[in-house]
């Protein structure tokens, strides 16, 4: 675990003050840079030591076989894994004739600095070599949001203590030696040297590197390019092999002098493009960044990022560590989605193997909400994603004999790549997931361009499936069997509630907007008819509930299920699935993640204020929390029941995930959904906004521990500005017209906005909130983390 010291609290930076070995490949996931399509781990310049080397680009896969003890019909073949690709983050330097290592010789001083609002990882290191001679390093690195391809990274030393004869070795390398990733032998071997080369080409200042994977097919090429500044007599040199490209850069400096060298890399893929042509991209895309040159590039990146953070940011009074955390999430899940275009953004985004570097539903219920009223450009980027896989979802319901879409679990191009049925393919929900992303996104933006495009399309094929999926009773209720909803520790049952509530939603929507755009519906062959059909199964859609509890049930039948016995359960078993099996998690009152929670949070129109209340406390007491995607879901109804102690304590959980390491995993990759909820517990949380009824409303109460939380948030081209106090909201309005309008409900009154006329309403007092909440024995969220002194 990642301790507060290692991260003092900053508003807009992550400052690390010292090198700790133990937490090294922690530290790589957090100092990640990535743009969505290019992304670098931050592992240190020199290559070693490292806890993991990664450099990833955007669905660049490798395929490996899906291990089955007994196959079946059905089963997904063959899975996807995200590929480690040339690594151009290398530049060694050799102090006379001893290498910078930081593992020997002396580290006089080391930080890192991540600055969130300039974009870039800053290093500065003073080092005693094992010969006694001293030299202070600075490099800075970023990887551009403006040019999607391009990473540049500024190195500049400088002898302490006399002359020094020094040597930088700046790097291409593929095929880097990396620590085992999987117990399956046929993976490892798979994952092995994945690269194989294709053309290795030198220049007196660089080279460029292209390779093709064994398997996929993908072909990638590395380029890089030098400007050097130093003392006369400075040389440069380059060679290169087909893993490995090399410029040399070498020269004699005195106290006072400095070798400063700007490398520029850039990044190219394709499954299509032909060799040169790949080279060729690569190629321009140097020239184009040393157009800019390292000033151009660096302003850029800050101008970039001064505008999204004039539309996102959020301010927090009272928590320091989450004013910090916040920023740090909101920030990694602009990295993920940026320039992703049309790719998928995945649990880990590109800053980590985690997961594979598999997208999964997370993506469409903790990612895109957040960016449809921060970044709505990335949102657009991913549902043209989703859209592209349609093939591959159509072909995947036929298999399983059923009409429409059946989106993937997991993937990294589109084919399902689980190899565990009852959390994967069960998992039907993704589709409606994918519909409400979707539907969010037009209500946010009205683009009409979108909706027609592909909207539509997903909307009809999403209510194909849960058509087919689903089935009348003999009374006319309409039940969705045999699937897994969000809590995977409750697998293949039937009427899940979320799965149910979104399914409805999803089919209601796809009816009216065929309705809407008829003669697009019509060339897909959607009539009347059939929307009458989906409109039924709405309005006939089951919803288990136990009226002798006054509750609802997760499943039909959970209530009546075996308790799970907490008071035995001793803390060095959880995660559970990693301590028990599935069979006993299946068939008791155990709950990995909120799963009936989650559809009071999106679909909070489907159930009343006691009802939620009730619900609430009934599965608290179940729910162990085995999984990042659960504390903001708590913390948000935990502050709309009328608990803020508790949603402040799930709100810290979910913000500080990655960085103190709560789930002993960051070393893989941050928890891009954990992340994105940190902004979803403020917002949505303390903020209260919702979004049920196509208008934009808000029920904002703070915790006692916050004095104000402001946030800005764009809305159908506006951008709004909620600034809640204790007492008092003040609603505020930009880049609209003289005659602009914003229409939104305070706690269910409706306000009206205009960008010359902030409206300021007061917080109307908490009702009494019942009795406080119980969590399972030793899984209540902590409000500070064990020995870090809070």
């Amino acid at each position: 675990m990642i301790r507060e010291r290692a991260y003092p609290v900053e508003p807009w930076h992550v400052r690390e003050t010292r090198l700790d070995m133990d937490v090294l490949a922690q530290s790589e996931s957090v100092f990640a840079l990535s743009n969505g399509h290019v992304g670098l781990r931050g592992n240190l310049d020199e290559g070693e030591p490292h806890g993991l080397p990664g450099t990833y680009l955007n669905s660049f896969y490798e395929l490996r076989p899906l291990p089955y003890a007994e196959a079946g019909f059905g089963f997904p073949e063959s899975g996807q894994t995200i590929v480690n690709v040339t690594n151009g983050k290398l530049i060694r330097l050799l102090v006379d004739d001893e290498p910078l290592d930081v593992r020997y010789g002396e580290l006089l001083s080391h930080e890192r600095v991540l600055d969130l609002r300039a974009g870039t990882l800053h290093r500065e290191l003073h080092w005693r070599s094992p010969a006694g001679r001293e030299v202070k390093v600075r490099s800075t690195r970023l990887v551009s949001f403006t040019q999607r391809t391009v990473a540049v990274i500024n190195y500049e030393v400088e002898p302490v203590d006399g002359p020094l004869r020094l040597i930088v070795q700046s790097e291409l390398v593929a095929n880097e030696t990396l620590p085992p990733q999987s117990k399956d032998p046929r993976v490892a071997a798979v994952l092995e040297s994945p690269l194989q080369a294709e053309e290795e080409l030198t220049t007196a200042d660089g080279g460029l590197l292209i390779h093709r994977t064994k398997l996929s097919g993908l072909r990638v090429a590395a380029a890089m390019s030098h400007e050097v500044h130093g003392p006369e007599r400075t040389t440069m040199s380059s060679e290169g092999y087909e893993d490995w490209v090399r410029t040399t850069i070498g020269g004699v400096l005195k106290p006072g002098q400095s070798l400063r060298v700007v490398k520029y890399l850039t990044y190219g893929w394709s499954s299509r493009r032909s060799l040169p042509a790949l080279r060729d991209q690569v190629g321009a895309a140097l020239a184009a960044a040393r157009l800019d040159g390292w000033d151009g590039l660096r302003r850029a990146q800050r101008e970039y990022l001064d505008e999204f953070w004039d539309a996102a940011d959020v301010r927090v009074e009272g928590d320091p560590e989450v004013q910090q955390a916040v920023r740090f999430g909101l920030f990694h899940v602009l990295q993920a989605g940026a320039r992703a275009e049309r790719r998928p953004i995945s649990a880990k985004g590109l800053t980590g193997p985690g997961y594979d570097g598999h997208a999964f539903w997370d993506t469409e219920m903790f990612v895109l909400p957040v960016l449809t009223y921060t970044q709505p450009s990335a949102v657009r980027d991913a549902l043209y994603w989703r859209h592209s896989t349609l093939p591959q979802a159509h072909d995947r319901a036929q298999t399983l004999n059923l009409r429409g879409a059946a989106f993937p679990w997991r993937t990294i191009e589109g084919p399902e790549s689980s190899a565990y049925w009852p959390a994967g393919t069960a998992a039907f929900h993704v589709a409606a997931d994918v519909a409400d992303a979707l539907r969010r996104y037009l209500l946010a933006t009205e683009d009409e361009t979108l909706e027609r495009e592909i909207g539509l399309e997903l909307l009809v094929e999403t209510a194909r499936l849960w058509r087919s999926l689903g089935h009348h009773d003999r009374d006319g209720q309409f039940h969705i069997d045999g699937v897994t909803g969000p809590d995977e520790y409750t697998a293949v049952k039937n009427d899940n509630i979320y799965t149910n509530l979104m399914a409805q939603r999803n089919l209601l929507t796809a009816a009216e907007c065929a309705m809407r755009l008829r003669d697009q519906a019509l060339d897909l062959g959607v009539t009347e008819e059939e929307a009458a059909a989906w409109r039924d199964a709405a309005r006939a859609m089951h919803i288990p509930y136990d009226e002798d509890l006054g509750v609802h049930q997760q499943v039909y039948g959970f209530t009546r299920l075996q308790e799970w016995d907490f008071e035995d359960t001793p803390p060095e078993k959880y995660p559970l699935l990693l301590h028990y099996p599935y069979f006993d998690l299946y068939r008791k009152q155990v709950i990995k993640q909120a799963d009936l929670v989650l559809a009071m949070h999106w679909r909070g129109d489907a159930f009343s204020g006691p009802q939620k209340m009730r619900n609430f406390l009934y599965y608290e007491r179940r729910t162990v929390r085995d999984s990042s995607l659960s504390a903001c879901t708590q913390a948000v109804m935990a502050a709309e029941v009328g608990h803020p102690e508790l949603a402040h304590r799930y709100l810290r959980e979910a913000a500080l995930m990655d960085l103190h390491d709560l789930n002993e995993n960051t070393r893989d990759g941050v928890h891009m959904a954990s992340l994105a909820g940190a902004w979803i517990a403020l917002v949505a949380g303390f903020g209260g906004l919702r979004d049920h009824e196509g208008t934009l409303s808000f029920s904002p109460r703070l915790s006692s521990r916050l004095s104000r939380l402001e946030f800005s948030m764009q809305w159908r081209s506006m951008r709004l500005r909620v600034d809640v106090r204790p007492h008092q909201t003040t609603y505020s309005l930009r880049h609209g017209g003289p005659d602009t309008v914003l229409e939104l409900r305070h706690h269910g009154e409706p306000i009206r906005i205009t960008c010359d006329q902030p409206v300021t309403v007061p917080v109307p007092p908490a009702d009494p909130s019942g009795p406080p909440p119980e969590q399972p024995p030793g899984r209540a969220p902590l409000m500070h983390l064990p020995d870090n002194g809070g």
